[in-house]
């Protein structure tokens, strides 16, 4: 026979998200206002009902078991549909709350979204944003985050992919670069000249770079001494003269216009890159997840 429903089941599921999000029994507790005994007690229960060990605890560290991994990704989504439910009911004004933990490339969280962010803090006061950057985007439920911000293809999960924009790719110098050294007039030119390159985080070498002009692509063997691994430091050693690089429009637009850098072959810029955002499926979406991707949405149509 199945066993009644426990009434602490509920109470014992918010603290197992608790630790997930914050990855330590301790740290839990605090967010929580519990003691580390007590968060124990409350996943010791949640083990103890769904028969399995959900946690693989060390002295250093703790982590989620497979079992635990696909019973959180399970139960996930449906606490904070109940959250949502329960606000809602009780007439609250403000359903967009909580701690909202967002995983981003190191390019959107340093140059789109922290510099916007303060007008969508404002209308949500009760919300608190945690923008973490990521070379990769892993696992989201597993890393405890809500939603993903994201350039590059999708790869195959469960979670949904919505496209919010695409780039063009372009190829940039100093002007004092090119006073010294003149532009490329055709892309072969390009690897006569010193270029700042983009390591890949999936390879460990860096982007390769090509040419597009309509249907053709023409692929380069682009060399340098400087290899970075962040559009920050790539815009500091092109604009310092350091060589041409190729970056996202989206980064060297204001660039461009006040003359700080010159796109060379602009012709040859037809190749654009996708910005996603990553989340869980609409009937399964909290009320600040949602506010979250409305209020991307309207920052990269803008």
């Amino acid at each position: 026979m199945s066993r009644p429903f426990d009434r602490h089941l509920l109470d014992g599921l918010g603290v197992l998200r608790a630790v997930v999000e914050a990855g330590s029994f301790v740290r839990a507790g605090e967010a929580l206002g519990l003691t580390q005994s007590a968060v124990s007690r409350a996943v010791a229960r949640v083990e103890d009902r769904v028969g399995v060990r959900l946690f693989r605890r060390t002295a250093r560290s703790i982590s989620l078991t497979d079992e635990g991994l696909r019973f959180f990704e399970s139960v996930a989504p449906h606490l904070s549909a109940i959250e949502d439910a329960t606000i809602e009911a009780a007439g609250s004004r403000a359903k967009v709350r909580g701690r909202l933990r967002v995983n981003v490339d190191g390019s959107i969280g340093q140059f789109v979204l922290t510099p916007r962010l303060g007008p969508f803090l404002a209308q949500h006061p009760d919300l608190s944003v945690e923008i973490a950057v990521r070379d990769r985007m892993g696992d989201l439920v597993r890393d405890g985050f809500d939603v993903a911000v994201r350039f590059g293809l999708p790869e195959p999960s469960s979670l949904k992919s919505r496209l919010l924009m695409r780039t063009r790719i372009v190829t940039c110098a100093s002007p004092a670069y090119i006073a010294r050294h003149g532009a490329p007039r055709r892309p072969s030119d390009v690897e006569k000249h010193p270029c700042i390159l983009m390591r890949d985080p999936t390879t460990g070498s860096h982007f390769g770079w090509e040419f597009v002009r309509g249907k053709k692509v023409v692929p380069v063997n682009a060399a340098g001494q400087l290899m970075v691994n962040g559009v920050g430091p790539l815009l500091a050693a092109c604009l310092a003269g350091q060589g041409i690089a190729q970056l996202l429009e989206l980064y060297t637009r204001e660039l461009v216009a006040d003359g700080r850098l010159v796109q060379v072959l602009p012709e040859w810029a037809d190749e654009t890159y996708p910005l996603y955002a990553y989340h869980h499926a609409a009937p399964l979406m909290s009320a600040k997840v949602r506010a979250f991707l409305e209020f991307v949405v309207s920052l990269t149509r803008a």
